[in-house]
């Protein structure tokens, strides 16, 4: 049933989430609450989703689904009435956000545009991800399946996750990889996405160190210098142009 208990729950979820876009969002900082609410999408997607859920909730039908889509043409932000999100959710820009029916969201998360909580298969059930609490999502990044992103976790930008996630660490990369940052967990909600490490390029850098140990060995065993290998110059060839033109 719907009652006074619930909108006073709804209007407390949607102060903790003004307060989260005013602390984490450097452009809210002299932007008043009344203003968040007609302009900000984020903010707006998820007032939405918490009357939305509500209704879920008590059994109302077809209202929500409604809403939902209302709201998801409105802003771009698609969240399933079903899906349980914690206090204090902040979607920055907020464009091309998808959260799926079985997603579970902690308290205190960050979202950046394009992020998507999606599934995986067809099966009914639980499919899509769990986040914990104080998570930061960046832009474009894709969790799939029903799997778990620890508490104080960070996503880097475009990283797609299928696997879990434990806590305090940070994914890069496609498919994610846990890594660390200076070897430090990472901290605080920021948009430091240029300084995270790139697991790949390590692996490779590795490789040439290893190979470069293996060429000085060879070297003082045979006493012949290792040769660099030819590189060839690209050099224009002639045909269709791809583009049409």
């Amino acid at each position: 049933m719907i009652g006074s208990g619930t909108f006073a729950r709804v209007a407390r979820e949607l102060r903790d989430d003004l307060t989260a876009a005013q602390e984490r969002d450097p452009a809210a900082h002299s932007v008043g609450r009344v203003e968040m609410l007609l302009s900000y999408g984020g903010v707006q997607a998820i007032l939405s989703h918490r009357i939305c859920h509500a209704l879920h909730q008590a059994g109302v039908p077809l209202v929500p689904r409604v809403l939902s889509n209302i709201a998801r043409v409105a802003t771009g932000i698609e969240i399933h009435p079903a899906a349980t999100i914690g206090r204090g959710l902040f979607i920055d820009h907020g464009s091309g956000v998808v959260i799926g029916e079985t997603a579970e969201v902690g308290d205190h998360v960050t979202m950046y545009q394009g992020v998507t909580l999606g599934g995986t298969g067809f099966a009914r059930g639980k499919r899509h991800p769990t986040i914990g609490d104080e998570v930061m999502i960046g832009a474009g990044s894709k969790l799939l399946g029903p799997i778990e992103v620890g508490a104080k976790s960070k996503i880097g930008a475009n990283s797609v996750v299928i696997h879990d996630v434990p806590p305090n660490s940070t994914v890069v990369g496609n498919p994610g990889h846990p890594v660390r940052v200076e070897g430090k967990k990472p901290s605080g909600p920021d948009a430091d996405w240029i300084h995270l490490p790139d697991p790949v390029a390590d692996a490779i850098r590795g490789l040439a160190n290893r190979l470069t140990e293996v060429e000085e060995l060879l070297a003082e065993q045979t006493g012949r210098k290792p040769q660099g290998a030819e590189v060839k110059p690209l050099s224009a060839r002639r045909g269709p142009d791809s583009a049409g033109g």
